[in-house]
């Protein structure tokens, strides 16, 4: 069993822990990839210790139909239980305050049932919007998180994570009003192309007050890969030993941040594969999760984008003169400064 201590996820002997792993995509979109088959391929090829099953509510999921949802995640969830690593049951949401009744019947229920299990985590708000008369931290987060984590801990004492506003992005604001008990850390989310050092200061002031953090999804891009900043991420988690699992387990035409080449074309996904099967991104992170390292990005072909060097803006981007990251490239981009000129370099990764 896994257990918060300070801002540090311990094992039963007090040693710090780090999870890293990969997320399945909404279930409700991709079930071909929701069985044992593939939960026992990424523990043998790309060595994970964590699986999140990201099963879907809102946009035709769980609320639509919950017994075909809810059998998808048992498939994951028992299939890590049987292959001896972590998983998080995720409610997979962006409108979870709108499904409270709901959220609370479903965490009653499998923490019942798998609570008793020192591998079964719990994500009761997978990414709240930035909508903060809607999605306010103090009046509608925080009361949700209150409404459901006691739920669940009528069964257990096993993490709960606790997604944050704008997309599970300001944990140094939920961490400025806690939720209180324990074995409790907070949501953090990033995607390389568009999230930057920022957002890594926003969790260090949250890790600064005793928050702990979960990075339970992150991706190697946004619309195009970024493995330069990707690899600044990764960097600055295994230094705070931060939990994470990247997004995802599936294919999709035009998301360059998919582990998986587009068409797989089988109507039930059984793992295995080959090294062409997955994409840019998913031999990257498969290598990150073995343990042989990360390396910046290979050499990119020309694009409409510029890289800077450093930890700043990265392929796609670039800074204003207060740092701030900017898309460059294009009419409607023409007031951007000089920083956009002269001094980057026209790069970018296309795949």
């Amino acid at each position: 069993m896994l257990s918060v201590n300070g801002t540090k996820i311990v094992n039963e002997h007090g040693a710090p822990v780090q999870l890293r792993g990969m997320s399945m995509f909404w279930s409700q979109w991709m079930g071909p990839y929701w069985n044992a088959d593939v939960v026992n391929w990424l523990v043998e090829d790309f060595q994970v210790n964590f699986v999140r099953a990201a099963m879907g509510v809102d946009q035709g999921g769980y609320m639509t139909d919950p017994d075909g949802e809810k059998a998808k995640l048992v498939r994951v969830v028992e299939a890590c239980i049987n292959a001896g690593i972590y998983v998080m049951i995720d409610w997979h949401d962006h409108e979870a305050t709108e499904h409270v009744d709901a959220a609370v019947a479903f965490f009653d229920e499998m923490a019942s049932t798998y609570g008793h299990l020192p591998n079964v985590l719990f994500e009761t708000f997978n990414e709240p919007l930035d909508d903060d008369t809607v999605d306010n931290w103090d009046t509608a987060l925080k009361p949700y998180h209150e409404t459901v984590v006691p739920v669940i801990r009528q069964h257990t004492q096993n993490i709960i994570t606790l997604g944050t506003r704008a997309w599970s992005q300001k944990v140094d604001e939920a961490c400025q009003n806690p939720v209180s008990g324990s074995n409790l850390v907070y949501t953090l989310h990033f995607y390389a192309q568009i999230h930057y050092e920022e957002l890594r200061q926003g969790a260090e002031a949250a890790m600064d007050r005793g928050c702990a953090i979960f990075i339970s999804e992150w991706g190697t891009g946004f619309s195009i890969l970024d493995l330069s900043s990707s690899k600044l991420w990764l960097d600055w988690a295994d230094s705070h030993m931060l939990s994470n699992a990247n997004w995802g387990v599936y294919d999709k035409e035009g998301e360059a941040v998919g582990a998986l080449t587009w068409p797989q074309g089988n109507e039930s996904n059984p793992g295995g594969w080959s090294m062409e099967d997955p994409s840019v991104s998913g031999r990257w992170v498969r290598t990150y999760l073995r343990g042989e390292g990360t390396t910046s990005a290979p050499s990119p072909a020309p694009l409409d984008g510029c890289c800077l060097s450093g930890d700043a803006c990265m392929c796609g981007w670039c800074s204003d003169s207060l740092g701030r990251c900017l898309t460059c490239g294009g009419a409607e981009n023409s007031s951007i400064p000089d920083t956009c000129g002269g001094n980057a370099t026209m790069l970018s990764v296309q795949v």
